[in-house]
């Protein structure tokens, strides 16, 4: 098991600290308090609360608009994302009562990134899924299958995915005034909230840990595993946080699955098992 440091946001680097907004700090601030209640544990395994109420899902199309993402030989990442997400919301909107959900986006547009964290953070979000599609350099993948991505601290072995995830940024005009440095030679240098989001490791692991069984044991779906990276739109979330790579969309048998309703389904449905279970832990039941 992995072992979440307790890190308050009062002692974050003041690097950190002069690069959230005010309104942002004072939100982050109020979701600190609250999760140190709503995780809080003594030495068990799952972390409840006997009054805590998991209420809000963030699902989060990756890319959109002017970013079309990877591409296969004939579908675009972002557009299998948005299919996804939007079979992902029905379902819970269906099946779990109670629970909010909130879109990112719900069509074709292109969102920056910090925007997708802020709809976030002002929703109170419980839990953060953003939905995307994997690709190799090669035209052809040979690779194929699921990966599941949390944040965590950069490792140099782990640059391609993150690279490729926060290239979306460079669509934004003020990009190096939003993210304060953050550059081609640079790419997780400035990544704030950086030890906020440690808080939430932990959960967002198990989550991705449930997506992935479902998506080994149920799908029968290769898998490369929960992997830490740091992905910019993971880093700024306030909330447990993991990216769902569906498959690799320039392997055409994985171009395949992902562009079909058939596998659309069987994706948002692994998901859907797996917030319940994720819920239902969170909650003691």
């Amino acid at each position: 098991m992995f072992t979440v440091p307790y890190t308050p946001i009062l002692f974050m680097p003041a690097t950190c600290l002069k690069n959230i907004p005010v309104t942002t700090f004072f939100c982050l601030l109020i979701s600190l308090l609250s999760a140190d209640a709503a995780f809080a544990q003594d030495g068990a395994e799952r972390n409840t609360l006997p009054h805590f109420k998991f209420k809000t899902v963030i699902i989060d199309a990756g890319h959109g608009g002017k970013d079309p993402g990877a591409h296969g030989a004939y579908a675009k990442e972002k557009t299998i994302a948005l299919a996804i997400a939007k079979k992902l919301r029905d379902l819970i909107n269906d099946r779990m009562e109670g629970i909010k959900v909130v879109m990112t986006r719900s069509t074709d547009v292109f969102i920056e990134l910090h925007k997708r964290t802020d709809i976030a953070n002002d929703n109170n979000g419980n839990l953060f899924i953003s939905i995307h599609c994997n690709s190799t350099p090669q035209k052809q993948a040979s690779e194929r299958g699921t990966l599941l991505l949390v944040y965590g601290y950069h490792r140099s072995q782990e640059q391609r995915e993150a690279l490729r995830e926060n290239a979306a940024i460079y669509q934004e005009k003020d990009y190096k005034e939003k993210y304060h440095g953050y550059g081609n030679d640079e790419v997780i240098n400035t990544i704030v909230l950086n030890n906020f989001q440690q808080k939430y490791r932990k959960q967002s692991i198990q989550f991705g840990d449930l997506v992935n069984r479902e998506f080994k044991k149920t799908d029968g779906r290769h898998s490369h595993g929960v992997k830490e990276q740091g992905v910019l739109v993971l880093a700024q979330s306030g909330m447990p946080a993991v990216l769902v790579e569906t498959g690799f969309i320039n392997n055409p048998a994985d171009e395949a699955y992902l562009s079909s309703d058939n596998g659309q389904n069987e994706i948002a449905q692994s998901i859907l098992r797996s917030l319940k279970e994720y819920r239902n832990n969170l909650e003691g039941k």
